[in-house]
């Protein structure tokens, strides 16, 4: 299994292009799959800079409703006329609001209806070849993100906050899991409960954003302590996960991560490429 990311926040080399967004090339024996493509169109042009053909993708995976992961779908569907689309079936029925840095929509305006044969719609749970699964994060047994606060959404009832029903789960392997979290809004722990309980598979690589972004002046986040806390949840009923975050994991909330994870964890950026 070969992953690259082809778009996230923070850069590896002056020749890729960053943006606040997010793409993973993943690549097996049995398929060629995009997972998100972040905010624009940059993932397209990282990815031919790095010899890899997004025409010839299969699946393209979408996370949540987001801009910064769905921004770069148009150009995707333009570029590849085969790949087949998987996403939420709640997803395309909402509008997306941030109130960071000003109350504004995070949606795309964007006219999906002569793709419509090319999308499949998940509702909470659905298998893919016996290697692909979808699935919506149903514990509640820890906390969401704080960072959620300033999320909201539009379902044709007026603004309320967003409960996260357009977010889904990429887990893939037979044996040793793979997992993508895309943002984790419904938070990590949450996802690893989930994921748990679905399947007597054992989870091998966590990979995505944790959405535990840094406080600053205007708004605080998970404390310190809360952070370690969530990490020594995972050093204790998680130590032989490997966890590759970046994206919404901020750079501070990453330091306080790793004192405790140590080589459990790991950091990606635009180009990081391994082979599992």
């Amino acid at each position: 299994m070969k992953i690259v990311v082809l778009s996230d926040n923070r850069g590896g080399d002056g020749l890729l292009e960053s943006e606040h967004g997010l793409s993973v090339y993943l690549e097996t024996a049995q398929f060629k799959c995009l997972l998100d493509v972040g905010a624009s169109d940059k993932f397209i042009r990282n990815a031919e800079k790095m010899g890899i053909d997004i025409r010839a993708v299969d699946f393209l995976f979408i996370s949540h409703g987001h801009a910064d992961h769905i921004g770069g779908l148009p150009a995707f569907l333009a570029l590849n006329k085969t790949a087949t689309v998987i996403l939420s079936k709640n997803l395309f029925g909402q509008i997306y609001f941030s109130g960071r840095n000003g109350f504004h929509p995070i949606s795309i305006d964007f006219d999906y209806t002569p793709y419509a044969d090319r999308f499949i719609y998940v509702e909470s749970e659905k298998v893919f070849s016996n290697e692909i699964t979808l699935l919506s994060a149903s514990s509640n047994l820890y906390s969401s993100p704080k960072a959620n606060q300033t999320l909201y959404r539009d379902a044709g009832n007026g603004i309320e906050s967003d409960d996260f029903n357009h977010e889904l789960i990429f887990i893939y392997g037979s044996e040793d899991l793979f997992v993508y979290t895309g943002c984790a809004h419904k938070g990590l722990l949450n996802i690893l409960e989930s994921v748990s309980s679905s399947t007597d598979k054992k989870i091998a690589t966590v990979m995505g954003g944790f959405h535990l972004p840094d406080s600053d002046k205007e708004r605080a986040y998970e404390t310190p302590a809360e952070v370690t806390s969530i990490a020594m949840v995972i050093k204790n009923n998680h130590p032989n996960i490997g966890f590759i975050t970046g994206h919404c994991t901020g750079e501070r909330v990453y330091e306080l991560l790793s004192k405790q994870l140590g080589s459990q964890l790991n950091h990606f950026y635009t180009g990081y490429t391994t082979v599992r």
